[in-house]
This record gives C-alpha cells, structure tokens and sequence, in this order.
C-alpha cells in the first residue's frame, strides 16, 4: 500500500501525521520548495512559480488542492510571507483528476517579507 494512501478504515495518510515525533514537537523541519503553508501546515501545491523580488511579487502559473488556502490571510512560500492579490481563474477539479480539490491559475502574491525560521 502507499504510504500516502492511508488504509480505507483511516483515510488518507497526511503529511502532519507522517512526520517524525520530533519534527512534530517543534524541531525545525525542510519545507517543501513547491508548498505553500499557513500555520506550519501544507495549505497547497505550486506550479510555475516566479519570484519577483524588485516587484515584490511571486506569480504562480497554478496552484492546486488549495481547499485549506485561506486567501484573505497572509501564508508562507519558501523564505516568503505572502498575500494573495489577484487570481485569474479558479476552478473545482473532478476526484478522478490529477489535482484534486481548488484549482488556481495566473495567482499573483505581494511579497511582505521574509518568514522567520
């Protein structure tokens, strides 16, 4: 069985519930480049990123399975505090699809800052 896959009795296996019990304990843990977090928590998954520093602005071609992506709050991409501004088109995928849950392209995000570690 997948690891990811959880058993049916479960549900799906999330990354939280994979981590070690150090890392959950507050030690510091790698972040994954292509993540996107609110409140240490994997909210989405990016594509196509391009960092604008001197514009302060990150553009996401896409981001998807955003379900848990609270856009009216700041979150966190790489070294990055961000705001969400602008989304281009927003779409809800099939489950059979492979990218599941909200779905969004042309996303552009204020830099705010750097996140601290």
């Amino acid at each position: 069985m997948n690891p990811t896959e959880g058993d049916k009795t479960q549900g799906p296996v999330t990354p939280a519930a994979t981590a070690a019990p150090a890392a959950q304990a507050g030690a510091p843990q790698a972040r994954d480049p292509d993540a996107i977090y609110q409140n240490n928590r994997i909210v989405a998954w990016v594509i196509d990123a391009e960092i604008h520093a001197d514009a302060r602005e990150i553009r996401f071609g896409e981001v998807s399975n955003s379900d848990e992506l609270l856009l009216p709050e700041d979150c966190e991409f790489q070294n990055y505090r961000i705001l969400v501004e602008h989304i281009d088109f927003a779409s809800k995928e099939e489950r059979g699809a492979a990218h599941k849950g909200r779905v969004l392209r042309g996303v552009v995000a204020e830099i705010l800052g750097y996140r601290e570690q």
